[in-house]
């Protein structure tokens, strides 16, 4: 269900924004994303897990926060934030 540590990782390095950046916005978004698609995955196959949808409703609102901010000081960094995770479609 969780994402392992090496996928972690490669999220964080693919969406960093400097040499040791591990908790902007924007790698924050990135992880919750992928999370998000994991859990997303394990709730089409078990459709009564209610804890899980609870918790998966708390990603996607703190991910909806995140993004909010992002766009509101930097809209560029947002646009291609959104592009590169497939977002807003």
């Amino acid at each position: 269900m969780s994402i392992t540590a090496e996928k972690k990782q490669s999220v964080i390095s693919e969406f960093k924004q400097g040499e040791n950046d591990c908790g902007s916005p924007q790698v924050q978004v990135a992880v919750l994303t992928e999370r998000i698609n994991n859990l997303t995955e394990h709730m089409r196959e078990h459709k009564h897990d209610f804890a899980t949808r609870k918790g998966l409703l708390g990603m996607v609102s703190k991910r909806n926060r995140l993004l909010r901010y992002v766009e509101k000081n930097d809209y560029a960094a947002y646009r291609d934030l959104i592009a590169k995770l497939g977002l807003r479609k």
